[in-house]
């Protein structure tokens, strides 16, 4: 039998209760599988951590995830701690320590779940957005001097490489090239940022040669929030920059119902470490505790682990079991305008999943 090893990092907020339910829904398919299991380790590494021992995670935490197959991450935020420590000392060191260069972020509207677009049937909405997750505009590079003073200044320097570029724009290519309508939206901001982003037009003049079967064209980026909102039939795979797929993504979330539902997976296309999935919708503070947190887009994201592993018939059943739990209106969290509760979502999936 296959073993698979899952590190969980339920992180913070209701990470703590949306990952332990992804652990469940995971035990209970390989049990109706039973031709694979899964040894979780978890480790409660995040703003508790912080407050213990001063950083977000230990300085050896990599190493300890490294022989890992996958990781399950909950979220990083806290109220009472800088965001830019806990993004920056957990899930970026993470990304970037693993070199996850593709963020993948697919969007659909399920079964049962009311789109705020009255206009728009649910086919019309299936888009897959590929975010830069390496470089860009979170790379990092920049700095503060003279703080405190009337002639403060700080810099974040958006840095591309041509490297970091092919690579993003290719992975995107190929990805819409094995999705059924071959399609490809680059979002770029170049008539305004007139170094990078044209480097960045030029190379998927160069990368889209490759693959001649892929049709594509090109998006400004605020021209594309419009698009998505006007015509989102017209997008199918889209590719964007760190900071641009960030926001797009959410608005692609909001557009399919919540972001309660979204998945996302932090990939190393190249499989030399551990990629990272994870729910999209933060530490959500104000809700922790109460048992409303939505545990779909953990489901989700346990889907496309699954996907990335190989097991691609489990993952088909995941997805199912969740689609049917979804197109019934009561087992609804307050996020879809429900009442249920994580632990109810929860159950019904693994009930699903129990079915023969």
């Amino acid at each position: 039998m296959k073993s698979y090893r899952i590190a969980c990092i339920p992180g913070d907020g209701i990470g703590k209760e949306v990952i332990p339910a992804g652990q469940r829904v995971l035990a209970a398919l390989a049990e109706s599988q039973r031709d694979f299991r899964f040894e979780f380790s978890t480790f409660g590494w995040g703003a508790d951590w912080y407050r213990e021992h001063g950083e977000m995670m230990p300085a050896d935490g990599l190493q300890a995830l490294k022989p890992m197959d996958a990781i399950l991450f909950g979220s990083a935020g806290d109220p009472d701690i800088p965001d830019h420590i806990t993004l920056w000392g957990l899930r970026l060191k993470i990304c970037q320590g693993f070199d996850q260069y593709a963020n993948v972020r697919p969007t659909r509207i399920l079964p049962g779940i009311d789109g705020p677009l009255k206009r728009c049937e649910p086919a019309d909405l299936d888009w897959v957005i590929v975010r830069e997750n390496s470089e860009g505009e979170y790379a990092g590079v920049g700095g503060r001097a003279h703080q405190g003073h009337p002639i403060e200044v700080a810099t974040d320097v958006s840095m591309m490489t041509r490297a970091g570029v092919e690579r993003i724009m290719r992975y995107a290519f190929k990805l819409a090239q094995s999705r059924p309508r071959k399609q490809l939206t680059v979002v770029t901001k170049s008539n305004a940022q007139r170094h990078a982003m044209v480097m960045w037009d030029e190379i998927a003049v160069q990368v889209a040669k490759e693959f001649p079967d892929v049709k594509w064209d090109k998006e400004l980026v605020d021209a594309c929030t419009a698009r998505m909102v006007n015509r989102p039939k017209s997008l199918d795979t889209v590719v964007a920059t760190n900071l641009h797929a960030d926001i797009l993504s959410d608005l692609a979330a909001a557009l399919a119902g919540s972001l309660g539902i979204a998945p996302t997976g932090n990939i190393d296309p190249e499989r030399r470490y551990p990629s990272m999935f994870e729910p999209i919708h933060g530490s959500a503070f104000d809700i922790m505790g109460q048992g409303l947190a939505n545990p779909v887009g953990t489901f989700w994201s346990c889907v496309m682990l699954l996907e990335h592993i190989g097991e691609q018939a489990a993952a088909a059943r995941l997805m199912a079991a969740i689609e049917r739990v979804t197109a019934n209106t009561k087992l609804h969290t307050r996020d879809l305008g429900g009442r249920a509760t994580t632990q109810e979502v929860t159950d019904a999936v693994c009930a699903q999943l129990a079915l023969k």
